[in-house]
C-alpha cells in the first residue's frame, strides 16, 4: 500500500510515520519508484503499537524502542497476547473510563449479542445499575462484555464446544470468596472500614488482588495445558510405530 493508504489505516500523519523510520522504530520501506515507497500490513500492526504505547502508556521513544526490538523477538502468540494485554491494561482507560448508559449502546460498544447480555446479566457477570430511569454498565461490565466477544472469536465460543455455563461457575465462586474473605477480615477490623487510611489503602488492594487471580490463571492454565500436550506425545509416537 502507499502511505497515503497507511496514513488513512491508522490515523498517524505521514510526517510521524517518517519520523518513526528516522529514529529506527520502523524498518525502511521498500522502494517502488524514485519518490513512492510500499507498504505492508505489518507497518499498519507496528504503527498501531507504537502509537499505544505513546498515548495509553506515555512512554518516550526511547523506551519504545526498547519494547519494540522485544516484541519482535517474541513468537506470534505471544505477540497476539501482548497486544490483548494492552487492550484491557491501558492506564488512559482507566484514567478517562466512562460508563455506558443503554444496552442498544453497550451491545454496540462491545459486538456482544443481546442473547448473551441477556446471560451475562442472568448469571450476574454483568450487572448494570438502574439511575433515573437509565441502565448504566460500568467500565468493567464493558470489558466483561469485549472479552467475552474476544473468546468467541479465538474459537472457544458455545460453537466450537466451550460451555458458557464454565463463566457462571467462575462468578459464582468469585462471589462466594469475595463475600467470605471480606467479612473474616472485616468482622475483626471493623474501624477500619471508615478511617482515612482505609479509603487509600482499599482499592489499591483490591487491585493487587485482582492481579493476583490473572497471574495465577495465567499460571495454571499454562501448566494444565503443557500437561496434557506432554500426556499426548507418547501415544502419538506408539501410533507411529504401530503403522
Amino acid at each position: 500500500m502507499k502511505i497515503s493508504e497507511l496514513v488513512k489505516r491508522t490515523g498517524v500523519p505521514k510526517e510521524t510515520i517518517h519520523f518513526y523510520i528516522r529514529e529506527g522504530l520502523l524498518r525502511k520501506p521498500r522502494k517502488s519508484g524514485v519518490n513512492s515507497a510500499e507498504y505492508n500490513e505489518r507497518y499498519v500492526d507496528q504503527i498501531q503499537m507504537i502509537k499505544d504505547l505513546r498515548d495509553n502508556f506515555y512512554l518516550p521513544i526511547p523506551e519504545i524502542k526498547k519494547v519494540v526490538k522485544e516484541f519482535k523477538k517474541q513468537s506470534p502468540s505471544d505477540q497476539a497476547v501482548s497486544q490483548f494485554y494492552s487492550r484491557f491494561f491501558r492506564p488512559a482507560d482507566r484514567l478517562l473510563a466512562r460508563e455506558v448508559i443503554g444496552r442498544d449502546a453497550f451491545l454496540h460498544a462491545t459486538g456482544l449479542g443481546r442473547k448473551w447480555l441477556n446471560k451475562a446479566e442472568e448469571w450476574e457477570l454483568i450487572t448494570p445499575e438502574h439511575h433515573n430511569g437509565d441502565v448504566v454498565f460500568s467500565p468493567d461490565d464493558l470489558a466483561i462484555g469485549k472479552l467475552m466477544v474476544d473468546m468467541d472469536q479465538l474459537g472457544f465460543g458455545p460453537k466450537d464446544g466451550f460451555d458458557p455455563e464454565d463463566l457462571r461457575q467462575i462468578a459464582e465462586f468469585l462471589k462466594k470468596y469475595v463475600a467470605t474473605a471480606s467479612r473474616k477480615y472485616y468482622e475483626n477490623n471493623l474501624e477500619k472500614l471508615t478511617s482515612k487510611e482505609y479509603a487509600v489503602r482499599a482499592p489499591q488492594y483490591h487491585e493487587v488482588i485482582s492481579l493476583f487471580f490473572y497471574h495465577l490463571y495465567r499460571k495454571l492454565i499454562r501448566q494444565a495445558t503443557n500437561r496434557l500436550i506432554e500426556q499426548r506425545k507418547p501415544k502419538d509416537t506408539e501410533r507411529k510405530e504401530v503403522r
